[in-house]
């Protein structure tokens, strides 16, 4: 419909207002609040994000089981920490705040937003080299009741940074879930294998999107504690997943720099990779498809936001899986780039793909000839035959992480499998293991776990040349319907054999200590 004279004369770019009512949020918001769309390891990064933005250098996330239950998480750092009134400022709901420069932080929300997208309580316990312990709670049920926070008792704090004094000496803070959603719907019985899966998902996620700061230096743990036993029952160090950590390219002359003229913001440099084909390598094969992981990396602030995807310049293609662009975003993105509230994203305007198809690399080379290397790269690869390695189980709980990535790194993994867990237990005297069919799991009696250990206890991931022996050897004993005479006879005289060699290496070790 074609508009008459006098709407085209009553058109005006802004539009009017006469005076302003300030409208505060309704205690609804708590359900919009808590559906933000945070999967598990995005929430649980953003508030690793806080501890680093505090000036943390060691962080720890912590799974709290009691038994066969789930019963909180905890995230721990040994960053500035917070008084009572930089607590009440940290939770409350729709408070902005301003960022340094440099800071992961963006709209002042994440730690409610993450928190509460996942669990139905969230605490805060923290303290600063000037102030006691202190602690704030909010739940949703608070958040429904008028916003109400409510305050942790003082001893309770004090006693949770006791617990921590290892991490939390004279400033740190502990952030606390409970009631988490996830949590409460495991099925009796699978408590071992939900916390399997979820570590592994954990662990690549922080390792890719915070790969830049665990090189610089960063510690980063995750941790099972039993709190009825008191007990630690698994632990790894985070590695850095890098998504550019290749030894060489898979194209002479990469990586190139690529600059881009984008509207609006000036020019942003295009850091060009090619990975070589058929790599094996974690940062290539482990984060992802790598159908999905083509395309570009933004960062902002060196943390990752986008791991993937080509923002509308066009769409992902097979051969183009060896295509990686990392780039920084500039710290005045004007209105070209915008970042999702879960950092897992970045959304563009047309002026940065315009600003990419005119790109030129020093030498005055366009960006398309780097798409055509990509190309021809994964084209010669795919030539190239290679020998089938058999798929295995993947190692699970027990084994270090370094075992792990490197089992991922070498052989493809069976589809459709409980990770393969190693754990030591009580066994008669005649045996040094046995297998858990049903549960997936290899058992290594304990009465010969400081024979490994150099006579002391060991942690949740000792042993690993022994654990990782034993787990080639014994692998393909899972996942069978039939347990055949001959195999179970092949199990009985390696239990005897083995059982030999660690007395032999018992018996050394005490003559070597008399």
């Amino acid at each position: 419909m074609t508009p008459s004279a006098s709407l085209r004369a009553a058109w005006q770019y802004d539009v009017p207002t006469h005076g302003s009512t300030h409208l505060p949020p309704d205690a609804g918001y708590a359900k919009a609040l808590t559906n933000q769309g945070y999967g598990f390891e995005a929430a649980v990064a953003d508030l690793i994000d806080n501890s680093i933005d505090a000036g943390a250098d060691s962080v720890v996330v912590h799974f709290l089981r009691d038994s066969d239950r789930i019963v909180s998480l905890l995230v721990l750092d040994n960053g500035r920490g917070m008084d009572a009134d930089g607590l009440d400022a940290a939770m409350t709901v729709g408070r902005r705040r301003s960022y340094d420069d440099g800071a992961l932080g963006m709209y002042g929300t994440g730690l409610k937003a993450a928190s509460l997208s996942h669990a139905q309580s969230l605490t805060v316990i923290s303290r600063t080299k000037r102030s006691s312990p202190a602690g704030r709670k909010l739940t949703a049920e608070g958040i429904a009741d008028g916003f109400r926070c409510d305050t942790v008792r003082p001893e309770f704090a004090q006693q949770q940074i006791d617990v921590y004094d290892g991490l939390i000496e004279w400033h740190g803070t502990l952030v606390r879930w409970d009631r988490v959603r996830a949590f409460e719907t495991i099925a009796p019985g699978q408590s071992e294998q939900f916390l399997s899966k979820a570590i592994s998902r954990l662990e690549t996620h922080l390792g890719l999107y915070l790969h830049r700061f665990l090189s610089r230096g960063l510690m980063l743990d995750i941790a099972v504690w039993d709190v009825s036993s008191g007990e630690e029952t698994d632990h790894i160090s985070v590695d850095p997943l890098d998504p550019f950590g290749y030894k060489v390219p898979g194209r002479p002359g990469f990586p190139r720099q690529y600059s881009a003229k984008v509207e609006g913001v000036g020019e942003i440099t295009l850091d060009a990779h090619v990975w070589p084909a058929k790599s094996t390598l974690a940062g290539f094969r482990q984060i992802g498809t790598v159908q999905e992981r083509q395309g570009f990396y933004f960062y902002r602030n060196d943390r990752l936001v986008q791991a993937g995807g080509w923002n509308n310049l066009r769409a992902p293609e097979g051969h183009l899986v060896l295509a990686r662009i990392a780039v920084d975003l500039p710290e005045q993105s004007g209105d070209v780039f915008s970042l999702t509230v879960k950092k897992d994203g970045v959304d563009v305007t047309p002026a940065f793909t315009v600003g990419v198809e005119h790109a030129t690399d020093s030498q005055g080379q366009p960006f398309r000839e780097f798409l055509v290397a990509a190309e021809a790269a994964y084209r010669d690869g795919a030539s190239r035959k290679t020998i089938e390695r058999p798929a295995v189980i993947e190692p699970g709980k027990g084994f270090d992480p370094m075992i792990k990535r490197a089992v991922r790194e070498e052989l493809p993994l069976k589809g459709g499998e409980d990770p393969l867990r190693v754990e030591w237990v009580a066994l008669p005297d005649d045996k040094f293991f046995d297998l858990d069919r049903e549960g997936n799991g290899i058992l290594l009696n304990r009465a010969y776990r400081e024979d490994f250990n150099d006579g002391r206890r060991g942690g949740a991931n000792d042993a690993p040349v022994t654990k990782t022996l034993l787990y080639l050897l014994l692998q393909d004993c899972f996942g069978l319907g039939r347990w055949e005479r001959k195999r179970a006879d092949r199990i009985d005289y390696w239990n005897s054999i083995l059982l030999s060699s660690v007395l032999a290496q018992r018996d050394r070790r005490n003559r070597s200590g008399s």
